[in-house]
Order: structure tokens, then C-alpha cells, then sequence
């Protein structure tokens, strides 16, 4: 039954419009993989309050025995994503895969298992210096979040969300550095940690391990980039078709010039699946 009368968002380029019908046309051999915060679900206030939009998940439970691999690549802990996802319950998704911590850890639904590396030892000295920074810059207020394999600055409660990320920007990128991490920018968030690992990565591997054929990527921010460079390096050389789907938002609108589709934010990404699904007949 068609979630809806209103025809499903076209790819925009012919990359993506090849992309999607060779997704249709071959369920099978296509990757559907997603981002987390800001893409499944929208971004809070308190990082441990997001929950995947209800129809985003419901949609993803239709799609998942049609498609040869459905995964979640995230900067979040795998078993975070997991639990505030709500992925294990649902039928359709018994094949799932989530990457965390941008592919350093790895929980497959098949086995009910995760794999968690530990973590840099230098991330711990960094989460032992930020007090001491923040009360320095007079952003005391700052929220960190410790991620094990990454330490988060939070600045979306404060009163100047984008003034308090620029004058944090330069010294926990010096603080990072010295430690021999990177510090990366998104909305309203500073991330620190290891750059050995990226979504770009951790998408090649899966490629190469599904032997997917055709590859649809949803994502929002800046994280996300490495994942969109390495789809469209792999579609130019002809390894892959690749649909790259921007969720977009006023914080962040990066990725939507380099995508093949742009939704405005989970709600409409909901709608995309959903008309996905029942285009596959899901």
C-alpha cells in the first residue's frame, strides 16, 4: 500500500538518477546506508535523547529484506546507536549492520555481536585538558561527551551556539594536534578524535565486502563528506552506481551541493523511504 500519492523525490544529476534505478532494478546487489544524527534522527539538545524518526525506522523494516544491505555508518559508539535506534527488534532489519565510531566499531544484527576496538590512549589525556580550556576561553558551560574513541564539545545550549564554536575552533585544534588527533567541525559540535578512521573508509570496506553493485548514501554534516568523496571517486571509476541523498538543514548545507538529492531534514528523508519501499514493493 503506497505510503503516499505524491511521486518520490527524483535524483536531480544522471549519476543519481542511474544510481536509483539501479537499485530498483537489482535490490539484491544495492547498499542503503545512513547516517545518524540529523539524518535518522533529528538533532537534539541532549545527545542521549535522539531517537530515529518512527517512520524512518518503520520504512527501513519494510526495505531491509529487499536490499542485498542495509547499515548505519555513524560517529556515534555502536552500541549507543544501537539502543537509542531501536534496530534489534525489527524483523526486516535482521541482516543490519551498524558501523560506530565511524567505522572502528561494528555490531551486525546476524550475530547480535559488536566489535569495539579500545580506545587511543590519547583520548583520554584530551578529555583531561578541555575543563581546564573551556574555563580559560569563560566556556565553562560547554558540553562535553565522552564517546570512548572521541571526546564532543557541545555548544547548542549556550546562548551563541556558532560564536562559541568559533573561538573554541583554533585551540581544541591545537589541543588535538599535540596529541596527534583531528578536530572536526559540525553543527554546533567540535569532534575530536582519531583520524585513522573516516566514513569514506569504512563505505569502501563495506562495498568490498557485500560486493554491492549500486550504493545509496543519506547524510547531513561534515562527517559525511568522506563517505560522499569516496562514492563519487568509486563512480567515476566505475566500481559502483552511487546516490548521494543530503538531509539538509539551515546549520548545515555543505553536503547539498555535492548531492544527487537533497531532503529538508529526517521528516522528509522518512517520506523518501517510505516511497522507496513501496517502489521496491517492499
Amino acid at each position: 500500500m503506497p505510503s503516499s500519492e505524491a511521486p518520490q523525490p527524483a535524483p536531480t544529476t544522471d549519476a543519481g538518477r542511474a544510481a536509483l534505478d539501479a537499485v530498483v532494478a537489482d535490490p539484491a546487489r544495492a547498499l542503503l546506508a545512513l547516517d545518524f544524527d540529523g539524518t535518522l534522527a533529528p538533532i537534539v539538545d541532549d545527545p542521549e535523547q535522539a531517537a530515529v524518526h518512527p517512520r524512518a525506522v518503520a520504512a527501513l523494516d519494510r526495505i531491509g529484506p529487499c536490499l542485498g544491505k542495509v547499515a548505519v555508518v555513524t560517529g556515534r559508539p555502536v552500541l549507543t546507536a544501537l539502543r537509542l535506534g531501536g534496530f534489534d527488534d525489527r524483523p526486516g532489519l535482521s541482516r543490519l549492520s551498524i558501523l560506530g565510531q565511524y567505522g572502528a566499531e561494528r555490531w551486525d544484527a546476524q550475530t547480535g555481536e559488536a566489535d569495539i576496538p579500545p580506545p587511543p590512549a590519547a583520548i583520554a589525556e584530551v578529555e583531561s585538558r578541555l575543563p581546564r580550556l573551556l574555563d580559560d576561553l569563560g566556556l565553562g558551560d560547554v558540553a562535553l561527551e565522552k564517546k570512548g574513541r572521541a571526546v564532543v564539545l557541545h555548544t547548542r545550549r549556550l546562548a551563541d551556539p556558532a560564536e562559541a564554536q568559533r573561538r573554541l575552533a583554533g585551540p581544541v585544534a591545537a589541543l588535538a594536534r599535540s596529541h596527534g588527533l583531528a578536530a572536526e567541525q559540525g553543527r554546533n559540535v567540535i569532534e575530536v578524535r582519531d583520524p585513522s578512521v573516516d566514513k569514506g573508509r569504512a563505505l569502501r570496506d563495506l562495498v568490498a565486502q557485500t560486493g554491492a553493485t549500486a550504493v545509496v548514501y543519506a547524510g547531513d554534516d561534515l562527517g559525511d563528506l568522506p563517505a560522499y568523496v569516496a562514492l563519487q571517486s568509486m563512480r567515476a571509476a566505475g566500481e559502483v552506481r552511487a546516490l548521494l541523498v543530503a538531509v539538509a538543514s539551515a546549520e548545515q548545507p555543505a553536503l547539498v551541493p555535492r548531492s544527487d538529492l537533497a531532503v529538508d531534514g529526517p521528516e522528509e528523508l522518512a517520506d523518501w523511504l517510505e516511497r522507496l519501499a513501496d517502489r521496491l514493493g517492499c
